[in-house]
């Protein structure tokens, strides 16, 4: 019985370039360096992997933020449900749950602020990595297509 690949197995970005590589050695083309474009070809692999990493670290992290604003707002939910059923006049709750609406607002909108700008971070952080593999690439092609002395 013929033994099957899992999906996991035929998506290993390491095999797939092992197995590209492999392919491309059989090609020897006179006046081609297979060696510095399998290199490269390595190079993109890897930021690839590390832009993946910190675009998957920038998720987590704004997960992160985002659960920990629930616990915030889910506590000071229970807490202004707590002062509403306190004995007291209405104008005193009236006056305390506006303020407290009003401090709820305020850190809603700069909770907003700090998941955009970590949202903004991580994708700043992953085109990074991804921009300094293009400027890279551009260097590497540059220098296989100088004449060779």
């Amino acid at each position: 019985m013929a033994q099957t690949s899992s999906p996991n197995e035929l998506f290993d970005p390491t095999k797939m370039l092992t197995d590209f590589i492999k392919t491309m050695e059989q090609f020897k083309v006179p006046g081609i360096d297979m060696t510095a474009i399998m290199e490269a070809r390595r190079k993109d692999f890897e930021a690839l992997t590390a832009a993946n990493q910190t675009a998957l670290q920038g998720m987590q992290t704004l997960g992160e933020k985002q659960a920990e604003i629930l616990r915030t707002t889910l506590t000071e939910l229970q807490s202004l449900v707590q002062q509403a059923t306190q004995p007291g006049s209405a104008t005193e709750k009236s006056a305390k749950t506006g303020e407290l609406v009003q401090q709820a607002l305020q850190k809603a909108l700069a909770n907003m602020r700090g998941l955009a700008e970590a949202g903004s971070k991580a994708q700043s952080d992953t085109f990074a990595v991804v921009s300094k593999r293009v400027q890279e690439n551009i260097q590497e092609v540059k220098a296989l297509l100088q004449p060779k002395k």
